[in-house]
């Protein structure tokens, strides 16, 4: 039986990264696929824990290649989620992609979960906000966020599940127990 792969997809700066987090903290043996991609680090990030950091050659080689399960460009940069990811030993394998890299894996993939996280009431305003807040990119590079940002809530009815991110705990929980629904339950040996 091959490992249950989560994909999780939204606009940026509706708390992906947040709720992803609580899931792999608090679901026993979820992995997080590590995406490659040709943007710059940001300050913290480390290549191979937070992406793997590729040359716009070395990306575009690698789809040459067909090492790649999906990949798209988004905001400028190329993104991308390489067969090696979903080859790994875990229970769940969660990516975080965009709406083109999710309809690659929908076709790709059939059998994968995909959920889309929506900010209350699709307000582009918020998203705005936390992505100002989280002060790692220009003004320029929100404004293409944001205008890809309005592609993607019009996209989402496309997702089988859809969670919205009003309260970061319910829709962590939401997300966990979706997870939940994916996975062989854990066997442990009795003493």
């Amino acid at each position: 039986m091959s490992t249950p792969v989560l994909v999780i997809t939204g606009p940026s700066g509706v708390g992906k990264g947040t709720l992803i987090r609580r899931l792999l903290g608090d679901f026993a043996g979820a992995e997080l696929s590590v995406s490659a991609t040709t943007r710059e680090p940001r300050d913290g990030e480390v290549n191979g824990r937070d992406y793997h950091f590729l040359s716009s050659s070395e990306f575009e080689q690698r789809v040459r290649q067909g090492e790649f399960v999906e990949h798209a460009e988004y905001a400028g940069n190329r993104y991308g989620t390489l067969r090696s990811e979903l080859q790994r030993p875990a229970r769940l394998i969660v990516l975080e992609i965009d709406l083109q890299g999710a309809r690659q894996v929908r076709t790709t993939m059939p059998e994968a979960r995909q959920v889309f996280i929506a900010p209350p009431d699709n307000d582009l305003g918020e998203l705005e906000r936390r992505l100002v807040a989280r002060g790692a990119e220009s003004s320029d590079q929100i404004e293409r966020r944001l205008a890809v940002a309005r592609e993607e809530l019009a996209a989402q009815d496309e997702f089988r599940h859809r969670i919205v991110n009003a309260d970061a705990d319910e829709a962590a929980q939401e997300l966990i127990d979706l997870a939940a629904t994916m996975c062989v339950p854990e066997v442990r040996n009795e003493p």
